[in-house]
Protein backbone atom coordinates (compact mmCIF):
# COMPACT_ATOMS: atom_id res chain seq x y z
CA UNK A 1 0.00 0.00 0.00
CA UNK A 2 0.87 3.86 -0.70
CA UNK A 3 3.68 4.52 2.12
CA UNK A 4 4.04 1.28 3.27
CA UNK A 5 0.66 1.50 5.31
CA UNK A 6 -0.94 -1.44 6.59
CA UNK A 7 -4.68 0.27 7.40
CA UNK A 8 -5.71 -1.34 10.47
CA UNK A 9 -3.85 -4.72 9.64
CA UNK A 10 -0.67 -5.27 11.42
CA UNK A 11 2.71 -7.67 11.01
CA UNK A 12 1.80 -9.12 14.37
CA UNK A 13 -1.61 -10.15 13.50
CA UNK A 14 -0.29 -11.45 9.85
CA UNK A 15 2.60 -13.20 11.47
CA UNK A 16 0.41 -14.42 14.73
CA UNK A 17 -2.02 -16.62 12.49
CA UNK A 18 0.49 -17.95 10.26
CA UNK A 19 2.72 -19.63 13.46
CA UNK A 20 -1.20 -20.62 14.38
CA UNK A 21 -0.81 -23.07 11.02
CA UNK A 22 -3.51 -21.58 9.28
CA UNK A 23 -3.57 -23.22 5.66
CA UNK A 24 -3.61 -21.22 2.07
CA UNK A 25 -5.03 -22.65 -1.18
CA UNK A 26 -1.59 -23.49 -3.36
CA UNK A 27 -1.81 -24.88 -7.15
CA UNK A 28 0.75 -27.39 -7.23
CA UNK A 29 -0.08 -31.03 -5.66
CA UNK A 30 1.74 -30.72 -2.60
CA UNK A 31 -1.45 -29.44 -0.25
CA UNK A 32 1.07 -29.54 2.65
CA UNK A 33 3.09 -26.61 1.05
CA UNK A 34 -0.66 -24.22 1.79
CA UNK A 35 1.02 -24.30 5.59
CA UNK A 36 3.58 -22.06 5.80
CA UNK A 37 4.72 -22.18 9.52
CA UNK A 38 3.74 -25.52 11.48
CA UNK A 39 4.44 -24.66 14.72
CA UNK A 40 3.71 -27.95 16.30
CA UNK A 41 6.87 -29.31 14.63
CA UNK A 42 8.79 -27.03 16.82
CA UNK A 43 6.51 -29.13 20.41
CA UNK A 44 6.90 -32.72 18.59
CA UNK A 45 11.12 -31.96 17.60
CA UNK A 46 11.50 -31.15 21.68
CA UNK A 47 9.26 -33.81 23.05
CA UNK A 48 11.00 -36.26 20.70
CA UNK A 49 14.90 -35.15 21.41
CA UNK A 50 14.27 -34.42 25.00
CA UNK A 51 11.91 -35.99 27.71
CA UNK A 52 10.24 -38.95 25.55
CA UNK A 53 13.84 -40.67 24.90
CA UNK A 54 15.23 -40.02 27.97
CA UNK A 55 12.31 -41.93 30.10
CA UNK A 56 11.85 -44.35 27.26
CA UNK A 57 15.42 -45.50 27.69
CA UNK A 58 14.95 -45.77 31.23
CA UNK A 59 11.77 -47.78 30.76
CA UNK A 60 13.88 -50.53 28.77
CA UNK A 61 17.11 -50.18 31.40
CA UNK A 62 14.65 -50.19 34.47
CA UNK A 63 12.63 -53.38 33.11
CA UNK A 64 15.97 -55.42 32.08
CA UNK A 65 17.23 -54.45 36.01
CA UNK A 66 13.54 -55.96 37.03
CA UNK A 67 14.15 -58.85 35.88
CA UNK A 68 18.00 -59.28 36.63
CA UNK A 69 16.64 -59.13 40.49
CA UNK A 70 13.96 -61.02 40.17
CA UNK A 71 16.50 -64.06 38.43
CA UNK A 72 18.57 -63.37 41.59
CA UNK A 73 16.01 -63.58 44.49
CA UNK A 74 13.90 -66.40 42.92
CA UNK A 75 15.96 -68.14 40.45
CA UNK A 76 14.90 -70.15 37.74
CA UNK A 77 11.81 -71.88 37.85
CA UNK A 78 12.24 -75.96 38.13
CA UNK A 79 10.27 -78.39 37.18
CA UNK A 80 9.61 -79.56 41.35
CA UNK A 81 9.00 -83.40 40.85
CA UNK A 82 11.84 -83.76 37.60
CA UNK A 83 11.66 -83.79 33.95
CA UNK A 84 9.74 -87.34 33.27
CA UNK A 85 11.58 -87.98 29.60
CA UNK A 86 7.99 -88.44 28.13
CA UNK A 87 7.52 -85.43 25.99
CA UNK A 88 3.56 -84.66 24.99
CA UNK A 89 3.06 -82.21 21.56
CA UNK A 90 2.10 -78.52 22.54
CA UNK A 91 1.84 -76.40 19.38
CA UNK A 92 2.09 -77.34 15.71
CA UNK A 93 4.49 -76.27 12.99
CA UNK A 94 1.70 -73.76 12.15
CA UNK A 95 1.95 -72.21 15.33
CA UNK A 96 5.63 -72.44 15.99
CA UNK A 97 5.84 -70.57 12.60
CA UNK A 98 3.79 -67.93 13.26
CA UNK A 99 5.18 -67.60 16.34
CA UNK A 100 8.86 -67.31 14.90
CA UNK A 101 7.94 -65.06 12.22
CA UNK A 102 6.58 -62.68 14.50
CA UNK A 103 9.23 -62.92 16.77
CA UNK A 104 12.32 -62.78 14.57
CA UNK A 105 10.79 -59.85 12.53
CA UNK A 106 10.28 -58.25 15.89
CA UNK A 107 13.70 -58.35 16.95
CA UNK A 108 15.19 -56.96 13.72
CA UNK A 109 12.17 -54.38 14.18
CA UNK A 110 13.46 -53.46 17.31
CA UNK A 111 17.47 -53.65 16.76
CA UNK A 112 16.28 -51.32 13.36
CA UNK A 113 13.92 -49.03 15.19
CA UNK A 114 16.54 -48.26 18.60
CA UNK A 115 18.71 -47.31 15.98
CA UNK A 116 16.72 -44.44 14.75
CA UNK A 117 15.76 -43.23 17.88
CA UNK A 118 19.09 -43.62 19.46
CA UNK A 119 21.94 -43.68 17.11
CA UNK A 120 23.12 -40.33 17.24
CA UNK A 121 23.76 -40.50 20.56
CA UNK A 122 24.93 -43.84 21.43
CA UNK A 123 25.88 -45.35 18.30
CA UNK A 124 27.57 -42.60 16.47
CA UNK A 125 29.83 -42.28 19.49
CA UNK A 126 31.23 -46.07 19.73
CA UNK A 127 31.74 -46.69 15.76
CA UNK A 128 31.75 -42.89 14.40
CA UNK A 129 29.53 -41.28 11.40
CA UNK A 130 31.68 -43.20 8.95
CA UNK A 131 30.54 -46.67 9.37
CA UNK A 132 26.55 -45.40 11.36
CA UNK A 133 25.61 -44.11 7.58
CA UNK A 134 25.51 -47.38 5.51
CA UNK A 135 24.34 -49.13 8.27
CA UNK A 136 21.38 -47.39 9.29
CA UNK A 137 20.68 -46.99 5.57
CA UNK A 138 20.49 -50.88 5.63
CA UNK A 139 18.83 -51.00 8.79
CA UNK A 140 16.37 -48.58 7.44
CA UNK A 141 15.40 -50.55 4.46
CA UNK A 142 15.39 -53.90 6.66
CA UNK A 143 12.91 -51.97 8.83
CA UNK A 144 10.38 -51.17 5.91
CA UNK A 145 10.02 -54.39 4.58
CA UNK A 146 10.70 -56.76 7.66
CA UNK A 147 7.42 -54.60 8.78
CA UNK A 148 5.20 -56.82 6.82
CA UNK A 149 6.89 -60.03 7.81
CA UNK A 150 5.94 -59.08 11.51
CA UNK A 151 2.01 -58.19 9.97
CA UNK A 152 1.89 -61.73 8.69
CA UNK A 153 3.28 -63.44 11.83
CA UNK A 154 0.82 -61.54 14.03
CA UNK A 155 -1.77 -62.30 12.08
CA UNK A 156 -1.17 -66.39 12.32
CA UNK A 157 -0.72 -66.34 15.97
CA UNK A 158 -3.79 -64.40 16.27
CA UNK A 159 -5.70 -67.30 13.98
CA UNK A 160 -4.01 -70.42 15.68
CA UNK A 161 -4.26 -68.82 19.08
CA UNK A 162 -7.23 -66.59 19.93
CA UNK A 163 -9.61 -69.61 20.82
CA UNK A 164 -7.24 -70.43 23.59
CA UNK A 165 -7.00 -66.82 24.40
CA UNK A 166 -10.58 -66.35 25.78
CA UNK A 167 -11.06 -65.17 29.25
CA UNK A 168 -11.97 -67.90 31.59
CA UNK A 169 -12.93 -68.30 35.77
CA UNK A 170 -9.57 -70.30 35.86
CA UNK A 171 -7.60 -66.57 35.18
CA UNK A 172 -9.01 -65.60 38.36
CA UNK A 173 -7.51 -68.45 40.28
CA UNK A 174 -4.16 -68.29 38.37
CA UNK A 175 -4.02 -64.60 39.08
CA UNK A 176 -4.57 -64.90 42.51
CA UNK A 177 -1.75 -67.14 43.19
CA UNK A 178 0.12 -64.99 40.38
CA UNK A 179 0.64 -68.13 38.63
CA UNK A 180 3.17 -69.47 41.41
CA UNK A 181 5.94 -67.35 40.10
CA UNK A 182 6.89 -66.20 43.67
CA UNK A 183 6.07 -69.12 45.56
CA UNK A 184 7.71 -72.70 45.52
CA UNK A 185 4.76 -75.28 45.32
CA UNK A 186 2.47 -73.54 43.99
CA UNK A 187 0.58 -74.91 40.56
CA UNK A 188 -2.64 -72.99 39.90
CA UNK A 189 -4.87 -74.68 37.19
CA UNK A 190 -4.88 -73.86 33.72
CA UNK A 191 -5.78 -74.62 30.58
CA UNK A 192 -3.39 -74.32 27.37
CA UNK A 193 -2.52 -71.22 27.91
CA UNK A 194 -2.71 -69.59 31.51
CA UNK A 195 -3.85 -66.28 32.19
CA UNK A 196 -0.42 -64.84 32.22
CA UNK A 197 0.43 -65.96 28.86
CA UNK A 198 -2.83 -65.08 27.72
CA UNK A 199 -2.06 -61.06 29.13
CA UNK A 200 0.88 -61.57 27.03
CA UNK A 201 -0.95 -62.48 24.16
CA UNK A 202 -3.36 -59.84 24.26
CA UNK A 203 -0.87 -57.14 24.93
CA UNK A 204 1.23 -58.28 21.72
CA UNK A 205 -1.92 -58.60 19.46
CA UNK A 206 -3.10 -55.13 20.40
CA UNK A 207 0.02 -53.59 20.47
CA UNK A 208 1.16 -55.40 17.58
CA UNK A 209 -1.88 -54.43 15.56
CA UNK A 210 -1.01 -50.58 17.28
CA UNK A 211 2.57 -50.68 16.07
CA UNK A 212 1.35 -52.08 12.69
CA UNK A 213 -1.33 -49.27 11.86
CA UNK A 214 0.94 -46.16 12.61
CA UNK A 215 4.26 -47.86 10.83
CA UNK A 216 1.67 -48.51 7.82
CA UNK A 217 0.91 -44.72 7.84
CA UNK A 218 4.79 -43.59 8.24
CA UNK A 219 5.41 -46.33 5.38
CA UNK A 220 2.54 -44.15 3.09
CA UNK A 221 3.49 -40.74 4.76
CA UNK A 222 0.52 -38.00 4.18
CA UNK A 223 -2.36 -40.94 2.86
CA UNK A 224 -4.17 -41.30 6.44
CA UNK A 225 -5.88 -39.29 8.90
CA UNK A 226 -5.98 -42.10 11.19
CA UNK A 227 -5.43 -39.63 14.49
CA UNK A 228 -8.20 -37.30 13.19
CA UNK A 229 -10.43 -39.59 12.82
CA UNK A 230 -9.70 -41.53 16.21
CA UNK A 231 -10.02 -38.57 18.18
CA UNK A 232 -13.67 -37.76 16.24
CA UNK A 233 -15.11 -40.93 16.48
CA UNK A 234 -14.32 -40.87 20.18
CA UNK A 235 -15.64 -37.15 20.45
CA UNK A 236 -19.30 -39.16 19.31
CA UNK A 237 -19.35 -41.01 22.53
CA UNK A 238 -18.60 -38.28 24.78
CA UNK A 239 -14.56 -38.84 24.98
CA UNK A 240 -12.51 -36.30 23.91
CA UNK A 241 -8.85 -36.91 23.88
CA UNK A 242 -7.24 -33.73 22.51
CA UNK A 243 -9.00 -32.31 25.68
CA UNK A 244 -7.81 -34.29 28.03
CA UNK A 245 -4.54 -34.46 26.30
CA UNK A 246 -4.35 -30.59 26.19
CA UNK A 247 -4.11 -31.32 22.09
CA UNK A 248 -5.31 -29.24 19.12
CA UNK A 249 -8.64 -30.54 18.18
CA UNK A 250 -9.42 -32.11 14.65
CA UNK A 251 -9.14 -31.92 11.67
CA UNK A 252 -5.26 -32.18 11.84
CA UNK A 253 -3.00 -31.32 8.89
CA UNK A 254 -0.85 -33.85 7.16
CA UNK A 255 1.87 -33.01 8.67
CA UNK A 256 0.51 -33.01 12.50
CA UNK A 257 -0.48 -36.45 11.75
CA UNK A 258 2.38 -37.86 10.60
CA UNK A 259 3.98 -35.99 14.11
CA UNK A 260 1.07 -38.01 15.83
CA UNK A 261 2.23 -41.16 13.94
CA UNK A 262 6.04 -40.95 15.01
CA UNK A 263 5.18 -40.56 18.77
CA UNK A 264 2.45 -43.00 18.79
CA UNK A 265 5.39 -45.43 17.00
CA UNK A 266 8.10 -44.93 19.28
CA UNK A 267 6.23 -44.85 22.78
CA UNK A 268 3.85 -48.22 21.72
CA UNK A 269 7.21 -50.19 20.21
CA UNK A 270 9.18 -49.48 23.69
CA UNK A 271 6.56 -50.86 25.50
CA UNK A 272 6.38 -53.55 23.37
CA UNK A 273 10.11 -54.39 23.55
CA UNK A 274 9.70 -54.06 27.57
CA UNK A 275 7.13 -56.82 27.71
CA UNK A 276 8.98 -59.29 25.59
CA UNK A 277 12.07 -58.43 27.29
CA UNK A 278 9.17 -60.69 30.10
CA UNK A 279 7.96 -62.63 27.67
CA UNK A 280 11.91 -64.05 26.53
CA UNK A 281 12.99 -64.00 30.10
CA UNK A 282 9.92 -66.79 31.52
CA UNK A 283 10.84 -68.42 28.17
CA UNK A 284 14.16 -69.01 28.30
CA UNK A 285 16.59 -68.60 31.73
CA UNK A 286 13.00 -67.87 33.48
CA UNK A 287 11.45 -71.46 33.41
CA UNK A 288 13.26 -75.19 33.17
CA UNK A 289 10.99 -77.05 30.35
CA UNK A 290 9.73 -74.02 29.41
CA UNK A 291 11.64 -73.42 25.55
CA UNK A 292 10.60 -76.68 24.22
CA UNK A 293 7.14 -75.52 23.37
CA UNK A 294 8.59 -73.38 20.63
CA UNK A 295 11.92 -74.47 19.67
CA UNK A 296 10.70 -78.38 19.36
CA UNK A 297 7.03 -78.10 19.59
CA UNK A 298 6.97 -80.46 22.51
CA UNK A 299 7.32 -80.28 26.35
CA UNK A 300 8.01 -82.32 29.12
CA UNK A 301 4.93 -84.02 30.72
CA UNK A 302 6.00 -83.29 34.41
CA UNK A 303 6.00 -79.63 33.20
CA UNK A 304 2.68 -79.89 31.54
CA UNK A 305 1.25 -81.15 34.62
CA UNK A 306 2.40 -78.76 36.70
CA UNK A 307 1.52 -75.72 34.85
CA UNK A 308 -1.49 -76.66 32.74
CA UNK A 309 -2.98 -79.20 34.64
CA UNK A 310 -6.24 -78.64 32.96
CA UNK A 311 -4.86 -78.78 29.51
CA UNK A 312 -3.50 -82.67 30.48
CA UNK A 313 -6.98 -83.43 31.68
CA UNK A 314 -8.75 -82.17 28.34
CA UNK A 315 -5.49 -84.24 26.17
CA UNK A 316 -6.48 -87.19 28.20
CA UNK A 317 -10.41 -86.87 27.94
CA UNK A 318 -9.58 -86.81 24.27
CA UNK A 319 -6.92 -89.98 24.38
CA UNK A 320 -4.18 -87.84 22.73
CA UNK A 321 -1.67 -88.61 25.17
CA UNK A 322 1.34 -90.46 24.26
CA UNK A 323 1.56 -94.47 25.33
CA UNK A 324 4.27 -93.77 27.41
CA UNK A 325 2.44 -90.76 29.50
CA UNK A 326 -0.75 -93.50 29.97
CA UNK A 327 0.07 -94.02 33.57
CA UNK A 328 2.33 -91.08 34.46
CA UNK A 329 3.51 -90.18 38.21
CA UNK A 330 1.49 -87.43 39.48
CA UNK A 331 3.17 -84.15 39.50
CA UNK A 332 1.97 -82.19 42.85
Amino acid sequence: MPGDALGTTSDAEIWRAVRQGVSGNVSIPDKKAGVLVQSEGESWRLLRNGPMFDYLGLAMIATLILLALFFAIRGRIRVEHGLSGVMIKRFSTVERTGHWLMALSFIILAISGLNVSFGRSVIIPLIGKEAFGPISEFLKLSHNYVAFAFMLGLAIAFVTWIAHNLPSRHDLVWLAHAGGLFSEGVHPPAKKFNAGQKIIFWLVMLGGLSLAVSGWALLFPFEHSFFGDTFTGLASIGLDIPALLGLPQPPYSAILEQQFNTVWHVVMAVFMICVIFGHIYIGSIGMEGAFGAVGSGKVDLNWAREHHSLWIDELREKDAMPPAAANPEPAE
